[in-house]
């Protein structure tokens, strides 16, 4: 495909988006936030039907095959709308699937969610779970939005297995989030296990990395457009309070850091498109996520300020940016973690994740 052809691809998934994700009212996320599952089904099977799920799948797989920049185009409009649905952990789950699990999990008939992490970081800290005589024993944290799910693909030292939700030897229980979603933590007491794949780990964590910071981004850019909006209406002294020179300079600062963003995402889906797997494309995932995290969490607290006391209470929008920026930062690795990480993919440029 080729740059001209995927460039009206990412503008159809933009608008694509617009129709689900819609931003500018959040009367669907407030009605969601802290229920179970935190999300709707039929949603979900729009979503699925609109092809998301399958955007950076290969096309031999039944995928789109457009890669992480497409992937990141919608993960950032999804962001902008505070989406509840768990694109990001389903899309990791389909790439460790089997072909014949793969139909119903892209039309949206089945929810498959992935269980890997033992600790909160993550990442390199979470160990398999041992497979002994077709069953698992152990537990597994930090599924995002688990009530939902209908199955799970957890990671076990023999590969990847899937794990039916309901079945009687496996215990969820749920811990809300800021944001008004959940976690699942997982116990295994001998549940019966199907080894579906022995695809790495690293990979498709990685991606999903990058879609996270891509979905901050969003959180960024929205968090700005609104607080400028209200700056701009917001009227003391007889006059609105973004003439306030302490205030443009205030957002001149958060703009810059947002773009600094953006193209440390759009940089890191191009070097993974280019050469997926390989050192650079961690390194620049790792700067990509470490930037999101860190951008996230000092833009909204800003926003919240600049929108002075109403900013604070729950009934004002600007606050759900900041409770899902809190959510979302640290998920995949926080800024730290990934700092680390890039310094080993890219010892001699290590200044450069900052």
């Amino acid at each position: 495909m080729s740059a001209h052809d995927i460039s009206e691809a990412i503008s159809m998934i933009r608008e694509s988006a617009a129709g689900i994700a819609v931003r500018h009212d959040l009367g669907r996320i407030r009605k969601l936030r802290y229920s179970v599952p935190g999300f709707d089904r039929t949603t979900w099977r729009n979503m699925c039907e609109m092809g998301w799920l399958a955007l950076s799948l290969p096309e031999e797989k039944g995928g789109v095959g457009l890669g992480m920049t497409a992937s990141c185009a919608l993960m950032e409009e999804l962001g902008r709308a505070l989406v509840p649905e768990p694109v990001i952990g389903a899309t990791l789950a389909i790439q460790t699937l089997g072909d014949d699990q793969l139909p119903d999990v892209l039309s949206g008939e089945k929810m498959i969610l992935p269980a890997w992490q033992t600790t909160r970081s993550g990442m390199s800290t979470s160990d398999p779970i041992p497979v002994e005589n077709g069953t698992v024993n152990g537990v597994m944290r930090y599924v995002p939005m688990a009530a939902g799910a209908d199955a799970f693909v957890v990671a076990t030292a023999n590969g990847w297995g899937l794990v039916d939700a309901h079945s009687p030897t496996l215990a969820l229980d749920v811990a809300q989030t800021q944001d008004g979603g959940h976690y699942g933590t997982l116990t295994f007491s001998g549940t019966p296990v199907s080894i579906v794949s022995d695809t790495a780990l690293a990979g498709p964590v990685a991606q999903a990395t990058l879609a996270t910071a891509a979905y901050l981004l969003g959180v960024i850019d929205e968090a700005i457009e609104r607080t400028l909006d209200y700056l701009r209406t917001r009227v003391q002294f007889g006059k609105p309070i973004g003439s306030f020179q302490s205030l443009q300079h205030r957002m001149v600062d958060l703009s810059l850091e947002a773009a600094l963003t953006r193209a440390s995402v759009a940089d890191a889906a191009r070097i993974w498109d280019g050469s997926p797997g390989s050192s650079k494309a961690y390194a620049a995932v790792s700067r990509a996520k470490a930037r999101a995290s860190t951008t996230a969490m000092l833009v909204t607290r800003q926003a919240i300020q600049m929108h002075g006391g109403i900013g604070y209470t729950d009934e004002h929008d600007i606050g759900l940016y900041l409770r899902k920026a809190m959510v979302m930062a640290p998920a995949y690795g926080d800024a730290a973690l990934h700092r680390k990480r890039f310094a080993q993919y890219m010892p001699d440029h290590a200044e450069a994740a900052a």
